[in-house]
C-alpha cells in the first residue's frame, strides 16, 4: 500500500504508466527537463571508438548524478571489456521522435567527428502521448536513413507499449522497432529497459526512471549488444 500511496504524489499518469510497468514491463514515462548540453566542437580528435547515445532522458540520465548516468557507465563498460570507447550523451529529456530527427544534423555536428557507432533511443514519449505508431515509425525511418546514407554503424533500441493503450497500438508500436531494424540492416537491441521495469528497487523516487543501480543493469545487458555492433565493418 505504501508504494502505490507513494505514486498518487505524481499524479493520474504516472501511476497509469507505473501500473502498465507491472503488468507488463511496459517502458516509464519521460518528463521533460532543461534539454542536456550537445557535444561541443573541438579540434582534437577522439581517442579511440567514438559513440553517440542519441535519446530521451534515458540516454541523458534524467535524475542522477552525471557520473551515474547512461553514458557514463557504457563508457566504463566498454573500457572494461577492453574496448577504448568515449560515449558522448546526445539525450534530451522529453523528446519524441519527431524532435529527434529535427536535432539529428546539427548534432552530428556537434561532434569532434563521424561517430563509430549511433546508439538510437527514441519512441517512449510519443507512445505516451498516445501518438501514433506509423508517425514514430517515419520519423525513426528518417533518423536511420540519414544515418545510414552517412555510412554510420547503429544500434537501435526497442521499447514496449502500455498495456492500457489497447492491443492493435500496442501490436502496431512493437512491431515498428524490428521491423525498422531489418529495413535498414542495423543492429537491434529489443527492450532498453530490460531487467529493470517491474523492479521498484531499481527505479528513482519518481516511480519512472532508473537509478543508479537500474542504469548499471541496463548497460550490463546492453552491453553485448554495443561489442557486436562496433565490430561490424562499415556500411558502404
Amino acid at each position: 500500500m505504501r508504494y502505490w500511496s507513494r505514486l498518487r504524489r505524481y499524479g493520474r499518469l504516472a501511476a497509469v504508466v507505473h501500473a502498465a510497468l507491472l503488468v507488463r514491463a511496459a517502458p516509464a514515462a519521460l518528463p521533460p527537463s532543461a534539454p542536456a548540453a550537445l557535444p561541443t566542437p573541438t579540434s582534437t580528435p577522439t581517442p579511440g571508438k567514438l559513440v553517440w547515445a542519441f535519446g530521451d532522458s534515458l540516454t541523458e540520465g534524467y535524475g542522477l548524478p552525471p557520473a551515474q548516468g547512461f553514458t557514463v557507465q557504457l563508457q566504463a563498460a566498454l573500457r572494461r571489456a577492453a574496448i577504448d570507447a568515449s560515449v558522448r550523451n546526445g539525450g534530451v529529456s522529453g523528446d519524441t521522435t519527431r524532435q529527434g530527427l529535427a536535432r539529428l544534423r546539427w548534432g552530428l555536428r556537434g561532434l569532434p567527428r563521424a561517430p563509430d557507432l549511433v546508439i538510437v533511443e527514441f519512441g517512449a514519449n510519443d507512445m505516451l502521448r498516445g501518438l501514433p505508431p506509423e508517425q514514430a515509425e517515419r520519423n525513426l525511418d528518417a533518423i536511420l536513413t540519414e544515418l545510414g546514407r552517412r555510412h554510420l554503424r547503429v544500434l537501435l533500441t526497442g521499447m514496449r507499449a502500455s498495456p492500457n493503450l489497447g492491443g492493435d497500438y500496442r501490436q502496431r508500436f512493437d512491431a515498428m522497432y524490428p521491423a525498422l531494424a531489418r529495413r535498414h540492416r542495423v543492429d537491434f537491441y529489443p527492450f532498453f529497459y530490460d531487467g529493470v521495469v517491474a523492479r521498484p528497487g531499481l527505479i528513482q523516487a519518481d516511480g519512472l526512471h532508473p537509478n543508479a543501480r537500474g542504469v548499471a543493469i541496463i548497460v550490463d545487458r546492453m552491453l553485448p549488444a554495443a561489442k557486436a555492433a562496433l565490430a561490424r565493418p562499415v556500411k558502404n
